[in-house]
């Protein structure tokens, strides 16, 4: 059985490793198989694949591109699709470009009640890279206002609460039909996380997203309770889905750890037949 951890991120958008960094920590934490997502870019797939052979660890290049369904924000994962696909990669750059231009608001509206700059969140960003909400928690973390970036996530960051801003960011399923245009292989991510939005994805959007051409569905994810990932998995099972878990790992920025869930060599050879590109071997 492979140790297959699907959905990590690094410095290329709101993780703390490098892409290289990345492939050595999988290779410690015992991983034949990780899969770089970060979040609309695939700026990191050529450093972490000079690493293959070093480290011995397989790559599965992808990237987990921002949806949203009206007030919901839904995370849907593309995995082995052309990274030059024109339609693909505008709609990633228009992502970014609103994501800063909501980063900046949502500085300026915390900065009447905590001491924060955008100077300050940009530090913590990649160079030339996406500002984003994980990025002001690790401002708001130093100024010892919260002790992470999940408790700011939990309070001031919420969509519910009143420092919130939206960016604009593409429907689900034309997201879907998108990925797949794309050669790639759409699976959505931890749909039931309820603490990153108002209110869990209606079934009847799921629905719609298969009907567009949807994978596969993350069950296990730290963000599932037990019941969520069961309900996910008979979804999937009724529409025959693939069925992926993951750490959805971030470096230090989050308490997520390299292979605390895995996906099935099984459900890992279905992504890999359905994709336009190959998985990169050692």
């Amino acid at each position: 059985m492979l140790r297959i951890d699907p959905h990590t991120h690094s410095t290329h958008s709101d993780g703390t490793d490098t892409p290289s960094g990345l492939m050595q920590a999988a290779a410690e934490s015992g991983l034949n198989v990780v899969g770089l997502t970060d979040h609309d870019t695939t700026a990191g797939w050529e450093e972490a694949a000079a690493h293959v052979n070093a480290t011995g660890v397989s790559l599965l290049r992808g990237l987990e591109l921002s949806c949203r369904w009206e007030n919901t924000s839904v995370h849907l994962l593309s995995y082995l699709h052309d990274p030059h696909h024109r339609e693909l990669v505008a709609t990633c750059e228009r992502t970014i470009d609103t994501r800063k231009t909501r980063a900046r608001k949502m500085v300026e509206k915390l900065s009447n009640d905590y001491p924060i700059t955008w100077q300050e969140v940009s530090a913590y960003a990649p160079p030339d890279g996406p500002v984003g909400r994980p990025h002001i928690a690790d401002a708001l973390v130093a100024t010892g206002a919260f002790p992470n970036r999940n408790a700011c996530f939990e309070h001031v960051l919420h969509p519910a609460g009143p420092y919130y801003v939206h960016h604009w960011a593409p429907d689900p399923v034309d997201a879907t039909r998108l990925i797949r245009a794309a050669g790639g292989v759409p699976i959505i991510a931890h749909p039931r996380a309820r603490f990153r939005t108002k209110s869990p994805l209606p079934l009847a959007v799921i629905e719609a997203m298969i009907e567009a051409g949807l994978a596969g569905i993350e069950c296990d994810h730290r963000d599932h309770t037990a019941a969520d990932s069961d309900a996910m998995k008979q979804l999937a099972r009724a529409y025959n889905l693939i069925v992926t878990g993951s750490s959805d790992y971030h470096g230090t920025g989050k308490p997520n750890r390299l292979g605390e869930n895995l996906t099935h060599t099984r459900e890992f050879t279905r992504i890999v037949e359905q994709g336009k590109l190959e998985v990169l071997h050692p």
